[in-house]
């Protein structure tokens, strides 16, 4: 293989990588940027679909995020690469505990439950063992969904503004670069031209 490791990796040095990766925790947001800016939609389809993933990544079914999120970039005419990239950078397993708590909390706000929920203990484990809809909608899945609303929709409009413009800089920025190349190379005679 082109770029495998001389020597193989130890144990200890896998659980040092695990723990503390050698090029640092911001490299995956740096890759998931660069590659949203580098997408070749029009500045609305990326952060369409940007929004569409962030917007999903709020609600609890995690099952069916790439999903949903698909189904509102279509509707929005966004980018489904984009929608992708924006559910994996936004709902991921490092994010979901703080939604959760979020959702949870907000959604009891909004339902008014907390004296309601007070006195009663719900026994999430044998809820999701038994994995009955309507005996876990009560108790949890409809506080966190709409908990989930308002954060969404601040966060996914937010997002939204700050790619559409991000993007649309990035490609203004790059068309410019390359007709200045055009405008070099046309400018340079064939004969003067350095060699490689």
């Amino acid at each position: 293989m082109l770029f495998r490791r001389r020597k193989p990796a130890g144990f200890k040095e896998k659980m040092r990588e695990l723990l503390w990766p050698r090029k640092g925790f911001l490299r995956p947001i740096r890759y998931l940027t660069m590659r949203v800016l580098r997408l070749s939609a029009s500045p609305h389809a990326v952060a369409a679909g940007v929004a569409a993933g962030v917007f999903v990544s709020w609600t609890p079914f995690i099952g069916v995020h790439f999903v949903m999120a698909f189904v509102i970039t279509y509707f929005l005419s966004g980018s489904m690469v984009a929608a992708a990239l924006g559910c994996a950078a936004f709902g991921n397993p490092l994010t979901y505990p703080f939604i959760w708590g979020i959702t949870w909390e907000i959604g009891h706000l909004l339902l008014s439950r907390e004296d309601h929920l007070a006195g009663q203990t719900v026994d999430l484990a044998a809820l999701f063992h038994k994995l009955n809809f309507t005996e876990l909608w009560k108790p949890v899945l409809e506080p966190m969904l709409v908990g989930a609303i308002p954060p969404a929709a601040v966060t996914s409009v937010a997002l939204y503004a700050l790619t559409f413009y991000t993007v649309k800089g990035f490609q203004t920025r790059r068309h410019i670069r390359l007709l200045e190349r055009a405008r070099l190379r046309l400018a340079v005679p064939a004969g003067d031209m350095p060699s490689i």
